[in-house]
Formats: structure tokens, C-alpha cells, sequence
């Protein structure tokens, strides 16, 4: 898919002079490729109108995304964490925070992560190359070297993988709930908080296709869309007010 703008007024605003990219990957609420919505593609609409320039708007899966940026093939993303391999190729403006939780098959009797690292029988099934908060990526980490991981491109062959018994953990975020309902999953799992802090997410700029000045002036333009309110107002489009709030003030 395609977005194409016009240049606005002029003023001290990103450089329009070459053609931009952006990818979006297929996340629950963040963004459905069925429906060509969710909130990275408002965050997204919103943010080339209010920068004028021409952005050219694709879907990719997550693992592609992160291989892009850092080869300077890509100019943004959306709704990336931060950590200190991914510091070294890219930058962020943040927009949201949430947390991880850890979903678990009811038969399976897990009462707390610890109970799944614990059981060698479990499996565990993630998003190739999505890190999530510390205790999360401990118990992938460790799952992993043990041959307990299973990997997947999104979150679809995941939910299918759970349905069918062949893993029994997976770890979601708020952006995934609908789907645990129209999937019927919750009828047959249960949810466990990880005891971290929100993570913070954001706009993912390459380090190697933009200048640190250019990465300001956008991260100024998602300043000014925190400020006005526009990002929360996308959010509350999905979300319930206090969920809303909950993630778009940190």
C-alpha cells in the first residue's frame, strides 16, 4: 500500500526531498492486514500528513523489519522496543507503553512462570525476533537454550499452535485480547502477569537512513501528536478511556 502527500506549508519540518519508507507488521490491534487498520496505521496516517512527505507504506514481517533498519533499506517502523543490540542501528520516539503477559493452556496447571520454566514437557511459542520486558525475555532466553522455543512469523500460526496442544505458552500483550475472544482461546487458557513495569514503544528510525538531526524533527512531530492529544485519541478508538490512558501516559 501506498500513501502519498503533497508537501505542506513550509516550515523547519523533516526533510521531504527523497521518497520515505515505513512498514507496518501484522499485530493484533496495532495493525490487521484483513482490515487494513489498527493503531499503527492511524499513528502512521497521522504522522506523514503532519510531516508533508511522500511515504511509501508497506507490510512486512517483524524479523524483516529489524534486518532493514538496521541495513539503512528502511526509514521507519512503528511500535519498536528498545534494547542495547538495537540501539546500535536504531532510534526511537515513543508512544505508548504496555506490558507483557504470560498466556498458558488451563490443562496445562501452570500458576506462574516459574511453574513453566520449570515443567521440560511445556513449550513456549514467540514472534521471530520480538523481545518483550526483562522477565519475559529471561524465561524466552532460557526456554530457548533448552529447545523449548517455538518460533513463528506472527501472531496467527501461534494461536493455531496453542488450539492444537502444540505449545503451551505464548506471550501476548493488550493489542492481542480481541483475537483470544473471536478465537474462543480464552475459553481454554489463562492469563499471567509478568511482574515488570510497562515497556515503552515506538517510532523506529534507522540510524544509517536518517541524521540525528533528521531523527529529532521526528521525534518533535511525535512529541507535538502526544502533546495535542492525537495519539490518544487513536488509542481510545480500540481501547477503553483508562486503557487508553493507561498506555499513552508515561
Amino acid at each position: 500500500m501506498s500513501l502519498l502527500l503533497s508537501p505542506g506549508p513550509a516550515r523547519a519540518g523533516p526533510d521531504c526531498s527523497r521518497p520515505l519508507t515505513l512498514a507496518l507488521h501484522d499485530h493484533g490491534l496495532l495493525y490487521s492486514a484483513d482490515t487494513n487498520s489498527g493503531v499503527d496505521k492511524d499513528f502512521a496516517d497521522e504522522l506523514i500528513r503532519r510531516s508533508g512527505c511522500k511515504v511509501t507504506v508497506s507490510l512486512m514481517p517483524r524479523a524483516r523489519i529489524w534486518q532493514l533498519i538496521e541495513s539503512g533499506a528502511l526509514d521507519f517502523s512503528l511500535s519498536g522496543i528498545s534494547n542495547p543490540s538495537r540501539e546500535q542501528f536504531a532510534s526511537f520516539a515513543w508512544y505508548f507503553s504496555n506490558k507483557y503477559y504470560l498466556l498458558v493452556r488451563k490443562d496445562s496447571g501452570i500458576q506462574s512462570h516459574a511453574d513453566f520454566e520449570r515443567n521440560p514437557a511445556l513449550k513456549l511459542g514467540v514472534i521471530r525476533s520480538f523481545r518483550y520486558s526483562d522477565s519475559a525475555n529471561r524465561l524466552v532466553d532460557t526456554l530457548q537454550s533448552a529447545n523449548r522455543v517455538s518460533q513463528a512469523s506472527g501472531l496467527a500460526p501461534l494461536y493455531q499452535a496453542m488450539t492444537l496442544n502444540h505449545i503451551q505458552g505464548m506471550i501476548i500483550e493488550p493489542f492481542d485480547y480481541p483475537a483470544l475472544d473471536e478465537r474462543k482461546i480464552r475459553d481454554f487458557t489463562r492469563i499471567i502477569e509478568f511482574n515488570d513495569p510497562a515497556v515503552p514503544h515506538g517510532l523506529i528510525m534507522s540510524k544509517k537512513a536518517l541524521s540525528p538531526e533528521e531523527q529529532e524533527k521526528w521525534r518533535s512531530l511525535v512529541t507535538e501528536m502526544r502533546n495535542d492529544g492525537a495519539i490518544r485519541r487513536i488509542f481510545e478508538k480500540y481501547f477503553s478511556p483508562d486503557q487508553a490512558a493507561a498506555m499513552v501516559n508515561f
